[in-house]
């Protein structure tokens, strides 16, 4: 039986109960306006915790509350390459290794650049290796084969790309066919810079921006790039966003080189790759939290090496071998890729979903569910 004083609560209760549920639909109403994907080649678990174990501050990676995992194999292949793994973050299809922006029959399939451009949504992609390699390449360009670097070249040329930095500039103007592409960019409203970063003061004032820094891959970090991914990630972003009437931005940020490290069975290059991409995840953040409606997504399309932290072996007074569990050594079980599932960090309007395991594919219609792109223009 409902008495007087329960019927009174009930009345004086009911519209905070509506207005919390208002909230809540609003809340679950928020879109991202731009979208910040950075993806660092070959980087798995171990790799993101050496940060932890050497890096001198606090890692970036440790800001997230939103963290998954994906499951990375290609179409036709247990182990994908950075091709295939990065079409699928592009264009949420399963391909084979080494196809760019293509579907197993070869034919074209749209990718994020594309598709936020249709919505006035300026773009970009920054590398540290030449901005033709397989990861920055899925973004922009469509071929059957991710070598093809002045094919490549060619698909920037007629890209909706606003701003991109990195190396690969002998495949714009030191190619077969004996075009200079730089000038064909130049005609589509780019400036071009081939020595080094300039400030945003300096690049305000032009439509489209390109930085080529080195006629292929640029340097390691530690032998002379020193922190230019975390400097092109902050210009790129303000680059983007600089113009009051059209501020929305979609930008895809490599760290290249973290794989080759893995590559080479080197643990320093390694290390040091990861922590120059763990800053530049800082520089994402950082604006992110300021923005409040940016959306920051942290993976990598697989992982290499086979890289390990593990205790280091020494030796006793009386030469038997021992693991010294106060000291850490990176180590290998391959030269290659690896088939282990990878990390997902996720930061802003509709970072909950990237919660849970799932295929590398679903980052791309995640990020269209998050942003609202429509994908059928």
């Amino acid at each position: 039986m409902i008495t007087k004083t329960t019927l009174l609560t009930i009345l004086l209760m009911t519209p905070f109960l509506c207005t919390s549920q208002n909230v809540e639909i609003k809340q679950e109403l928020v879109k991202a306006k731009n979208v910040i994907l950075l993806i660092g080649d070959g980087t798995g678990l171990s790799q993101i915790s050496s940060a932890f174990y050497f890096k001198k501050t606090n890692p970036h990676y440790a800001r997230f509350k939103h963290i998954g995992l994906i499951k990375t194999s290609s179409s036709k292949q247990a182990i994908t390459d950075s091709a295939a793994g990065a079409t699928a973050f592009a264009s949420g299809v399963k391909t084979y290794n080494g196809a760019v922006g293509i579907a197993d029959d070869s034919t074209e399939v749209k990718t994020l650049v594309e598709i936020a451009s249709l919505h006035n949504i300026k773009t970009g992609v920054i590398a540290t290796s030449s901005i033709q390699h397989a990861t920055p390449a899925s973004f922009y360009a469509h071929v059957i084969n991710r070598g093809l670097y002045e094919d490549i070249s060619a698909d920037m040329v007629v890209s909706d790309i606003d701003f991109f930095a990195g190396g690969g500039r002998s495949f714009f103007n030191k190619r077969k066919d004996g075009k200079n592409l730089l000038v064909e960019l130049e005609t589509k409203g780019f400036a071009i810079d081939t020595l080094a970063l300039g400030t945003f003061s300096e690049i305000q004032k032009h439509s489209k921006m390109a930085y080529l820094l080195a006629d292929e891959h640029m340097k390691p970090t530690a032998k002379g790039r020193d922190d230019f991914l975390p400097k092109a990630t902050e210009l790129g972003i303000q680059f983007l966003s600089k113009d009051t009437n059209n501020s929305n931005f979609f930008i895809m940020i490599e760290g290249s080189q973290i794989d080759w490290g893995g590559h080479a069975n080197d643990a320093d290059y390694l290390i040091s790759e990861l922590i120059d991409f763990d800053n530049a995840i800082g520089k994402a953040l950082d604006f992110a939290e300021k923005d409040g409606n940016t959306l920051v997504i942290v993976t990598a399309d697989h992982e290499t090496g086979g890289f390990t932290l593990a205790s280091t072996i020494k030796k006793d007074g009386d030469g038997k071998s021992y693991s010294d569990y106060n000291e850490i050594t990176g180590t290998f079980s391959t030269n290659g890729h690896s088939a282990t599932l990878i990390p997902v960090f996720a930061f802003g309007p509709g970072a909950e979903a990237f919660s849970g395991v799932y295929e590398n594919t679903e980052i791309f219609y995640k990020i269209l569910d998050a942003t609202n792109w429509n994908n059928g223009n």
